[in-house]
C-alpha cells in the first residue's frame, strides 16, 4: 500500500528521476491511498505553472488511486501526529492517511524524513 507525497506526483508528472523511482507506486492503483489534500496541491501547483486542462489531467490520473476523504476521525488522528512529529497540517493529514491504511509514504518532504514508513528522497 502507498501514499505519494504531492512533491513524488509533481516529479512524476515532470518525467523526472525521481518521477520514474515513484512511477511503480503510482501505477498500481489499487494499492495507492490519495489523500485528497493532495489532489489540492497537486491541482493548484500545476494550474498555477501550466494551465487548468493539465491540471484536471493529471487530477484524473491520481483519483485512479483510492482517493481518501477527510473525516472527523483522520482529523483528530492527523492532529495527534501533527502534535507528536511536529508537522504542518497538510502534512499532518497525508501521514495520517498514510499510517491508518498501513502504506508507504513516498516523498521528498524534509518533514517527514527519518519518521517510519516513509521513503525520502532528497531533492535534486
Amino acid at each position: 500500500m502507498n501514499v505519494i507525497d504531492s512533491s513524488c506526483w509533481l516529479e512524476y508528472f515532470a518525467g523526472t528521476h525521481v518521477g520514474d523511482m515513484v512511477s511503480a507506486a503510482i501505477e498500481k492503483t489499487t494499492f495507492l491511498f490519495v489523500p485528497t489534500i493532495t489532489l489540492y496541491e497537486v491541482f493548484k501547483k500545476l494550474l498555477l505553472e501550466l494551465d487548468e486542462d493539465k491540471a484536471l489531467f493529471a487530477v484524473a490520473h491520481m483519483k485512479q488511486g483510492n482517493v481518501v476523504k477527510l473525516d472527523s476521525d483522520l482529523a483528530i488522528y492527523a492532529a495527534k501526529l501533527a502534535t507528536q512529529y511536529r508537522i504542518p497540517l497538510a502534512d499532518s493529514i497525508i501521514y495520517a492517511t498514510t499510517r491508518k491504511f498501513n502504506c508507504l509514504l513516498w516523498t521528498q518532504d524534509k518533514h517527514f524524513q527519518g519518521l517510519p514508513s516513509v521513503k525520502y528522497f532528497e531533492k535534486e
